[in-house]
């Protein structure tokens, strides 16, 4: 019986020690990111699907449960979700990931945002208060990033301070090893100009030298117009522009019919590993098809 009553305790304390983290990221930028620190000591949801719209993503009923047992929510922190997470904080209830909590995870703090505005004003488009939001597509913002989710996961997971620390370290050698080799190959490009369709590029293009200051969009979230596709096109074609990319989640159409009458290329491309068929789910490998199929549509056009 003594036997049995020991087994039982080790079984109990086994199970316990073995417990794992219940981390909610909203976006799959941050959830690559947070697998890569967490490891095996966490369980991971990624709310955002990687080819939506992280601006309007399909808020399900199940989503409200996981956020209830959540003991880390990570969010970007800069209004990208603004329009669906509130609500499903507010019925969850969740005192762990309150705001404020260690539990709460705001990935924008110490990033150096680009495009404050000096003042609010909806009629310049779909502008946030604390600047563009789309700035883990810059590899020293996921460093930066991932500093955050450590010390979130060690503050409520104490006992695996030290994995998360590992891991942590094994990321940022990951991203040293390759941004000196992602500039170079950019580095004959540097200047050139790109079309965009959203405003979502400008930390990618500050890091990699790249212009990326015309978009298909005549205001951030507004559709295109006949009228600004005039002026693109005008523009494509007076300053030579070559390339026009597009995020996954829109609709590439209009990119298309700007191509045809300009003889620019479309490429497709995204902010969060996974959209991308055929490309590892993982940040440096979203990193890697950027830069290598940038640099070769570049190339092409010279």
């Amino acid at each position: 019986m003594k036997t049995m009553t020991l087994l039982a305790v080790c079984l109990l304390s086994s199970g316990s020690a073995q417990a794992k983290l219940n981390v909610v990221v909203t976006t799959p930028d941050l959830g690559a990111v947070a697998a890569e620190v967490g490891g095996d000591r966490i369980e991971l949801t990624t709310l955002m699907r990687p080819a939506e719209d992280p601006h309007y993503v399909d808020a399900k009923p199940s989503f409200i449960t996981k956020l209830a047992r959540a003991d880390v929510l990570v969010e970007g922190g800069a209004e990208l979700e603004v329009g669906w997470l509130p609500p499903l904080l507010h019925r969850a209830g969740n005192a762990k990931i309150a705001a404020g909590k260690p539990g709460r995870v705001l990935a924008n703090q110490g990033v150096q945002m680009l495009e404050v505005p000096a003042t609010l004003d909806r009629s310049q488009g779909d502008i946030h208060a604390a600047g563009n939001p789309h700035f883990m597509i810059d590899p020293e913002n996921a460093k930066v990033v991932a500093r955050h989710i450590a010390e979130a996961f060690a503050s409520n997971d104490a006992a695996s301070a030290e994995v998360y620390q590992a891991n942590l370290k094994k990321f940022i050698e990951k991203i040293d090893e390759r941004v000196p080799a992602w500039q170079k190959t950019l580095a004959p490009f540097k200047g050139q100009s790109v079309v965009g369709y959203h405003s979502s590029w400008p930390y990618f293009a500050q890091r990699f030298g790249l212009r990326i200051d015309v978009f298909l969009e005549p205001k951030p979230g507004l559709p295109p117009t006949p009228a600004h596709m005039a002026e693109v096109i005008e523009k494509i074609k007076s300053g030579k522009v070559r390339l026009i990319i597009v995020d996954r989640y829109l609709d590439r159409r209009t990119a298309d019919s700007v191509a045809q009458r300009t003889g620019a290329e479309v490429l497709e491309v995204s902010h969060y590993p996974g959209a991308i068929k055929g490309i590892e789910p993982t940040y440096v490998a979203l990193i890697d098809y950027l830069v290598n199929s940038m640099a070769r549509s570049l190339g092409r056009s010279k």
